[in-house]
């Protein structure tokens, strides 16, 4: 009779035991979902995080200077960092950072949220090159001839390359290569990840337009007149189309043409396979200056400015210069016919950009302005204390840009949402983590009501 009772205690405690070991993997499966389920909340954050940056000048290789991010409807003031030189630099935003360059020959990496000034890096001269940022990495150039990279979060210098001369062209990175022109007359491609240079190719004269590169071909302008297309593998030149002067304007790549801006007054459209001209559109005044331009569907966006010349000692001592051309232009990208012009109050060096409808540029009368993107009726502007050269980029529901008054400039709603800077992700991140914690409470609670007595 004894000998049954352990018999039969014996086979309740192995079963209490299965059931036990069932509901430890149905724990187990529940925990690995909901871990699955906070992968899949990171991968979308950091799906958003992407898609509401602007990590180089133009926003991305092909220089469109167009973003799909969510844009500031009022000129509200987000916030001010004052360097301590002019700022001709354009912003450019990844991760939740601000990377900027200034007169006062240093790199600053500021929060985009609150513009707390995170790392400086200090150059050997005035820096006019916008940075770019690429698998955290910042990349540079400086009036010193060198192009720098810094650890992205750090700003500790990874690499540098020297140049003959200054760089005012902006670093454009793409599949593990970094292109960039020089005022040596040279463009250069550098293996982004060790600074080695893989090819250089000689223009007739200085280098300060930025390349674009789309379908295995750079596109870039010279001082010498032309617009160059190059293999981007190799450096051979495949074309080029002369202006009538000097091509500072950096390229847009957009409907299988090139559209760029020369000092000749005009703005092109060439074909981006053979450089045959499809259509030119005079929009400026004598010995004019183009902003790059901007793409967004079938429309362009650019400026006007009268001309002055630059030198490789520097840039800090030009203030006070008078402009003739004060438009900004909307184009039709297929014919060249004008849409419509709006006129600022002084020159237009900045490069527009174009977000949810707005078209956001600066001008030479100290004034950032927001403009419908159909029609070019005014929205909103906000006055600075200088000049603005800087481009402006839009990130995350907020306008970034330099001013001549040496300060930096976060346009956007000051509210603690998500569109006024926190990163999307963090409140999936916050969400899931919950998920999780009430997982592993719904084990313990499982576990501690199968225990055998």
């Amino acid at each position: 009779m004894l000998m049954l009772e352990y018999l039969n205690a014996g086979r309740l405690l192995f079963r209490r035991e299965k059931e036990l070991n069932r509901a430890l993997m149905i724990a187990i499966m529940f925990v690995l979902c909901m871990l699955t389920l906070l992968t899949l909340l990171l991968n979308v954050g950091a799906g958003q995080s992407t898609k509401d940056s602007w990590p180089m000048f133009r926003h991305d290789p092909a220089h469109i200077g167009s973003s799909t991010s969510t844009a500031p409807s009022t000129n509200q003031t987000l916030w001010i960092q004052k360097t301590s030189g002019q700022v001709w630099s354009s912003p450019v935003v990844a991760n939740g950072v601000v990377y900027v360059c200034s007169f006062d020959h240093n790199i600053y990496a500021f929060n985009a949220t609150t513009g707390a000034n995170i790392w400086t890096y200090p150059t050997g001269g005035e820096v006019f090159s916008s940075p770019a940022v690429s698998d955290g990495v910042t990349y540079v150039g400086s009036f010193d001839h060198n192009i720098y990279a810094l650890n992205a979060s750090t700003g500790v210098q990874l690499w540098n390359f020297t140049t003959g001369r200054a760089v005012f062209s902006s670093p454009t990175v793409f599949d593990g290569t970094l292109f960039v022109g020089s005022d040596d007359h040279n463009v250069y491609a550098l293996n982004a990840q060790t600074g080695k240079r893989l090819w250089s190719y000689e223009t007739g004269a200085e280098v300060q337009s930025s390349a674009a590169v789309s379908d295995g071909l750079v596109y870039i302008g010279s001082n010498d007149t032309n617009i160059y297309a190059l293999n981007a593998a190799t450096g051979k030149k495949v074309w080029n189309y002369t202006t009538g002067s000097y091509v500072a304007s950096s390229p847009a790549v957009a409907n299988g043409m090139i559209y760029v801006g020369s000092y000749d007054n005009n703005t092109y459209a060439l074909n981006a396979t053979t450089g045959a001209l499809i259509w030119n559109c005079t929009t400026g005044y004598d010995i004019c200056i183009q902003s790059s331009l901007a793409v967004q569907g079938n429309i362009l966006y650019t400026g006007s400015s009268h001309l002055f010349s630059f030198t490789t000692k520097g840039v800090s001592a030009l203030t006070g210069i008078t402009s003739i051309g004060e438009n900004v232009y909307a184009l039709n990208s297929t014919t060249g016919a004008i849409i419509w012009n709006y006129t600022t109050g002084g020159g237009v060096w900045s490069s527009p950009a174009v977000s949810e409808g707005t078209v956001y540029v600066g001008s030479g009368d100290s004034k950032l302005y927001a403009l419908n993107a159909s029609s070019g009726i005014f929205q909103w502007s906000y006055e600075t204390g200088g000049a603005i050269y800087s481009s402006p980029a839009v990130a995350n529901g907020v306008v970034y840009v330099g001013s001549t008054d040496n300060n930096v400039y976060a346009i956007g709603p000051n509210t603690s949402t998500a569109t006024s800077g926190t990163p999307l992700n963090t409140y999936y991140i916050i969400i899931a983590a919950v998920a999780v914690v009430f997982a592993v409470a719904a084990v313990i609670s499982l576990l501690l009501r199968k225990r055998p007595k």
